[in-house]
């Protein structure tokens, strides 16, 4: 390529990538994207985006199950799962398209190859293992993403085991499906292969499922999902897996000297991810490297001059919307805008799309106390609520932590229907320093199941209405 000096360059082209290269083309650099895959990284291809496809087939084909609640009936109905998984990749496919088309017009430089480190502001970049050129830049960017964490003998094969990319495109449905681990990977593909009928195990490590959230939400997926005929197993390891011709025989260790065995069609590996640090000349910078993500600090500097990560490569949370923020927060400090902030984790929200859905922002209960606070908790069932009663969607829990003192809002936790899109509420009023008097001065629509998010803020004072 002609052109090989720039301003700043991005190595990588997920949410936190392409964003921060849109940001430094809009701010007036000279930008390049380096990606050796497809546009969009993970996220849009092989996770966010099309997991999400997958879970509203799912649901659609629950609601077809429900048909005599809402006056309505229908014969016979029927999934075909290649056309389930074709749309899936159909949509992810339109979406790496768009990147394409945003990177261009705001005239970005995309670099199709694999990009290393040669120095300082100096980058390597080969496809296929042929050269593509030596690129340049005073900033480089770092958002190499991450991949699936494996466990030594519980390695996945694609066939029998399988990682969360190949449950995206599976090459069958199974009649019994065995998830490891139950963070919001392993729960959401849990949640698409029960709604579709597979008999589905939940092996868990920890003492509860969803174990960073909040207890008491915890403990209401777990009562919801075993509602819907999933086993569940805590406090319990995977041993090892006997892989045979067409299933999986998963050893556990439930602690206590007790063990037990489970047999299945398929298992899903989602323990986890670890940052893509290799191959990239991490090695041959100052650059810290921490049980494999980059250390960096608020502004995405990695104490390298020039050097930063962004993204899932850097660390937790491990969260798009986390990535793209980051991204913005690093070239806004690059390029010098005034009224800039350092990244803080405290107000990202996390969301699991799991049926029901799960989302929440800030401190648990448990965490607050630990932290000093004296809290008041407010909660509202959805059972109480107008608008979910009639969506035949009663199940769910809004749950508010507030600082006694001060009325700082200090973390809020929500599981039901549609809960995803509703905790940004709360997330904006995390943002402006929205207090509990303020909330409860806050109008909101009726009939709506957001109400329920105020409920639960004058719960918190003992004046919720309607229950």
């Amino acid at each position: 390529m002609a052109d090989t000096a720039f301003d700043l360059i991005v190595v990588g082209s997920g949410p936190g990538g392409y964003v921060a290269a849109i940001r430094a083309a809009q701010l007036g650099m000279k930008t390049a994207v380096i990606e050796g895959d497809s546009l969009g990284g993970i996220c849009l291809n092989w996770g966010c985006i099309p997991t999400k496809a997958l879970l509203k087939s799912a649901e659609m084909w629950h609601a077809l199950h429900r048909l005599e609640e809402f006056g309505m009936s229908a014969d016979n109905p029927k999934f075909d799962l290649d056309k389930i998984v074709k749309r899936s990749r159909g949509i992810a496919g339109q979406l790496s398209a768009g990147v394409t088309h945003l990177l261009k017009k705001n005239k970005v430089t995309v670099i199709n190859g694999w990009a290393k480190i040669d120095g300082p502001g100096k980058l390597n970049v080969e496809k296929d293992g042929k050269s593509v050129g030596t690129f340049t830049a005073p900033h480089i960017i770092l958002a190499t993403g991450a991949r699936a964490r494996e466990l030594p003998e519980l390695e996945a094969d694609g066939k029998i085991v399988w990682t969360y990319q190949h449950a995206l495109a599976p090459n069958m449905m199974p009649k019994s499906l065995l998830v490891v681990g139950s963070g919001a990977i392993g729960i959401e593909f849990a949640s698409f292969f029960n709604a579709l009928g597979a008999e589905v195990t939940v092996v868990e490590v920890m003492d509860r499922v969803l174990p960073v959230e909040d207890a008491e939400i915890s403990a209401l997926a777990a009562k919801a999902f075993q509602k819907q005929g999933m086993t569940l197993h805590t406090k319990t390891t995977v041993t090892k897996l006997d892989k045979a011709a067409n299933s999986v025989t998963a050893t556990l260790d439930h602690g206590g000297g007790k063990t037990s065995q489970i047999t299945a069609d398929r298992a899903i590996m989602a323990v986890g991810i670890t940052g893509n640090v290799e191959n990239i000349g991490i090695e041959t910078t100052k650059a810290t490297v921490d049980r494999g993500h980059i250390v960096v600090n608020g502004w995405a500097e990695t104490g390298v001059k020039g050097l930063y990560a962004i993204g899932d490569v850097a660390g937790p949370p491990w969260l798009a919307h986390k990535a793209s923020h980051e991204g913005i927060v690093c070239v806004e400090k690059i390029a010098g805008v005034d009224g800039v902030h350092p990244f803080k984790n405290d107000n990202i929200p996390g969301c699991t799309y799991c049926s029901p859905q799960v989302a929440s922002v800030g401190l648990t209960e448990a965490a607050a106390k630990e932290a000093g606070h004296k809290i008041r908790v407010g909660k509202f069932p959805l059972l109480a609520n107008g608008k979910a009663i009639a969506l035949g969607e009663p199940d769910g829990l809004i749950k508010t932590v507030f600082d006694d003192k001060t009325g700082e809002l200090l973390g809020a936790h929500m599981i039901g229907a549609e809960v995803t899109e509703m905790i940004q509420g709360y997330v904006i009023a995390r943002g402006l320093e929205t207090t509990e008097a303020e909330l409860v001065h806050t109008v909101f629509p009726h009939p709506t199941v957001s109400e329920a998010m105020h409920e639960s803020v004058l719960d918190s004072l003992n004046r919720s209405i309607h229950f």
